[in-house]
């Protein structure tokens, strides 16, 4: 049986733990993406053994289009950000995870406030993995849902340059 472990407070406080937490996750406590933080992005926990991750987004009015619902694209970004932590769970320092392709179903109007996301890795193979995503409001209404395929890239070193003379 895998262990579900609750990030929040190791987040809020860099706690002596954040070391055990897979390596996408300590990069997310050390220094959240821009993007991510616009989108208001909290981890709240993650299961590495099973390939999910549940995140709360605390949505602002910075989201929202002209009629007072949050954005579809910012819709389909908040599940590319769960998915992506999902499947990145089982990456080491120095790789990532691009997204492939990304599927979103709008299946309720999303408003500002607190919004929580699930996300979990379908099946991984060598060098891709499926992933899915759903978005809940505060009431526990499904918003939304997204599938995604992802490949895993090794990043090469930046060599030092040469003094110049």
């Amino acid at each position: 049986m895998s262990e579900t472990k609750d990030i929040s407070a190791a987040a809020k406080d860099g706690g002596a733990d954040a070391k055990d937490w897979p390596p996408n996750i300590q990069a997310v406590f050390k220094r959240m993406a821009p993007a991510s933080r616009y989108l208001g992005l909290e981890i709240v926990s993650a299961d590495r053994d099973a390939g999910t991750v549940e995140v709360a987004f605390n949505a602002g009015p910075e989201l929202c289009n002209m009629w007072g619902g949050i954005q579809g694209g910012m819709v389909a970004a908040m599940l590319d950000d769960v998915m992506s932590l999902a499947v990145g769970l089982g990456l080491e320092w120095g790789q990532i995870s691009p997204t492939l392709e990304l599927k979103v179903s709008m299946l309720a109007p999303a408003r500002p406030g607190r919004i929580k996301a699930l996300g979990r890795v379908l099946k991984r193979g060598k060098s891709v993995a499926f992933i899915e995503g759903e978005l809940f409001n505060a009431e526990g209404t499904l918003l939304a849902t997204a599938s995604s395929t992802a490949s895993f890239v090794t990043l090469k070193r930046k060599e030092k340059e040469a003094p110049q003379e």
